[in-house]
């Protein structure tokens, strides 16, 4: 692969030139290998044009001047010679190729390479406000380092203003993940956000201040039933505060400031015009545009991106960005359209999730410009490692416990499978088919090339190896905990799949600090008598508890006995079981959400509405056994809240923040 990858090459087609046999079949191995090849003829007095690949390929002039060049790292550049810069760019390296072009520098206002798009994620803040999908300081500060491991440009690391909680996580994803520069000089710019008022801001500043990249994100409405319903506020009252509030912000020490005009997508496009203008004179340096309720389609989001950016004042000296629910399921259509129409900085979530029909899809979009960003996106590009899109996916499930549809674009357990026998036999013959890419450019691992077989003979060694196959680099104590989980498995199961694999690191890695932890389970269950489990369980300075209780079931009767020694009151709000694999002997995983029935320990201020709304909190578990997979799921969801600050359990709050602290 790599041998035909170094065929591809630089071309410049001078006007009254043909494309050499020589070019042709580079241009032939380029499109077989999967790197999307655009050419641009050079006219008179330096202009140029784009030319499709097909008449490119047609000219049959007298001229034979193309000029192909070997290009070392492996991707097709096209370079406008009046310029000196690239126009398009694919990749030429074959399914699987880490991207290599390097990332423009980093200056708040502007990108140096206007085909670059900054990818801001915002997963730990949008994507937290989904139902249930409540996280803890240690789970957000892992998601934070695998999203710098992905390459995000920016991370909005929460709304600090929510809780003490999610500003301490803020803080410390700021000191950690932002400062943390890589060889390349690449370190994340952290983001809080608040709303246009001084207690929002100041709550966000001293979240983010101590990153490398600090960036503070307001917003405020400006569409008219948002003014008059929410704000109760005039047009001009809400242009003073905005940019007031960003002027303060520029006053805190902050250089690098977004603001979002609320409900853009529904706002009179002239009014956005004059706010923005306003707050680019205060000092802001990117521009986000939201379709906060997922209104717009993507021509209308296209046209509003390039009419903002025409008729803004001040317009050429920021970035633009997009931010697009996925209401009308059009959010990666808008996102995409809004790149296409001069937005460089794109707003996602990992898994797409978020508010009601969640947010833009971070791979889905990724992915479509890495795909169609040199045919379709006149070269668009990210500085995303797409290898770390899976690993990423699995963790945002595993800590929200949202899981995703199978069905789902890129990460769906169906993206990669192919049933119809039609298709099996066309990619027996050639992947690509009926794939567009790979399950490894994602980082996606099915087969082990080298013939190992995961049982109960495997070693330490062969697990590490085939964990970092899948993209999971554990600690030394967690790959030993997982060992142990692993032997135990393979004790009553043949063959161990990667799914089972991928279970065991999720309910021993992937889980929050552990206050409780289950040590044994008993259950006596049928038609003759009352489902009875008795239960062993480690609790807060590793003192043993032993709880019993009866129940409608066996899962009833073991949470019920979970109750009567950690003795929170708790609503089950969400209780679900599947299979990871195939057969009977499949390792079952669970997933449960809890809410406290004491609401005054887990409540915090929404973003958006102002009001306090009360957490949900899911856990998982995993075991070849469904009622000690079910009392895991119970337990984590119980040590989340716990390790959230639940205010009537002090001893087990001041246990796991000890924990925490060492």
């Amino acid at each position: 692969m790599a041998s035909r990858a170094a065929a591809a090459a630089r071309v410049q087609i001078p006007v009254n030139g043909i494309v050499s046999k020589e070019v042709q079949q580079q241009h032939f191995v380029a499109q077989q290998i999967g790197a999307p090849v655009g050419f641009f003829e050079r006219g008179p007095a330096k202009s140029e044009r784009r030319v499709s690949n097909r008449e490119a390929l047609a000219r049959h002039l007298s001229s034979s001047s193309a000029n192909p060049l070997a290009d070392v790292r492996n991707r097709v550049f096209i370079r406008c010679p009046h310029r000196g810069r690239q126009l398009a760019r694919a990749e030429a390296s074959g399914n699987g190729a880490a991207q290599t072009t390097r990332r423009p520098e980093y200056i708040p206002n502007r990108i140096d390479d206007p085909n670059y798009v900054r990818i801001f994620d915002t997963t730990l803040r949008d994507g937290e406000q989904s139902p249930g999908a409540t996280m803890t300081s240690k789970e957000k500060l892992d998601v934070a380092r695998q999203l710098a491991r992905l390459g995000v440009d920016i991370i909005e690391a929460g709304f600090p203003r929510a809780s003490p909680d999610d500003l301490e996580a803020v803080r410390s994803i700021a000191k950690e993940v932002g400062n943390a520069v890589d060889e390349t000089g690449y370190v994340p710019v952290i983001c809080g956000l608040a709303r246009c008022n001084k207690q929002d801001i100041d709550a966000a500043w001293e979240g983010v201040r101590h990153a490398k990249r600090p960036r503070i994100h307001v917003f405020i409405a400006t569409s008219e039933i948002h003014l008059e319903y929410k704000l109760k506020k005039t047009r001009d009252e809400v242009v003073q505060i905005a940019r007031e509030m960003v002027g303060y912000c520029k006053s805190l020490g902050c250089n690098d400031i977004e603001f979002s005009p609320e409900d853009a997508g529904r706002s009179d496009p002239d009014y956005v015009c004059r706010v923005l203008g306003e707050v680019i004179k205060a000092g802001a340096t990117t521009l986000n545009i939201p379709d906060t309720v997922g209104y717009t389609i993507p021509k209308e989001f296209g046209e509003l991106i390039a009419y903002l950016r025409k008729n803004t004042e001040g317009a050429e000296n920021v970035i633009f960005s997009t931010h697009c629910q996925n209401d009308l399921g059009l959010a990666t259509g808008n996102t995409l359209a809004g790149a296409v129409a001069g937005a460089r900085q794109l707003e996602v979530t990992i898994n797409g999730i978020g508010e009601r029909a969640g947010n833009t899809s971070l791979e889905e979009v990724v992915m479509a410009i890495r795909c169609r960003g040199n045919n379709l996106f006149d070269g668009l590009y990210t500085g995303v490692n797409i290898k770390q899109i899976a690993v990423a996916s699995r963790m945002v499930t595993d800590y929200t416990g949202i899981m995703v549809q199978p069905h789902k674009a890129i990460v769906g357990a169906n993206a990669f499978a192919h049933e119809s026998g039609i298709h099996q036999d066309g990619m027996l013959k050639n992947k690509g088919t009926y794939e567009i890419m790979s399950p490894e450019d994602i980082g996606l691992v099915r087969a082990d090339a080298a013939g190992l077989v995961m049982g109960k003979h495997s070693g330490r060694a062969a697990l590490k190896a085939r964990l970092q196959k899948l993209g999971y680099e554990l600690e030394p104590k967690d790959l030993e905990d997982v060992f142990e989980r692993f032997k135990g498995l393979a004790d009553k199961k043949k063959t161990i799949t990667d799914g089972d694999l991928e279970a065991l690191i999720s309910d021993e890695v992937f889980q929050p600090t552990h206050v409780y932890s289950l040590v044994d389970l008993q259950v006596v269950t049928g038609t003759m008598g009352l489902p009875t489990a008795t239960l062993k369980m480690s609790g807060p300075g590793g003192q043993m508890h032993i709880g019993s209780a009866v129940g409608s079931g066996p899962v009833d009767a073991s949470y019920k006995a979970v109750d009567s020694i950690v003795k929170i009151p708790v609503e089950l709000v969400e209780y679900s079981v599947n299979a990871v694999s195939e057969g009977i002997d499949s390792v079952a995983t669970t997933r449960v959400v809890i809410r406290s029935e004491n609401e005054a320990g887990s409540s915090q201020i929404h973003s958006q509405t102002g009001a306090e709304v009360h957490r949900s909190f899911s856990g998982n578990g995993a075991s070849e056994d469904i009622v000690v997979s079910s009392v895991r799921a119970y337990i984590s969801a119980l040590n989340k809240l716990i390790g959230f600050g639940y205010e009537s359990a002090p001893r087990e709050k001041q246990a796991a923040q000890k924990v925490v602290a060492s």
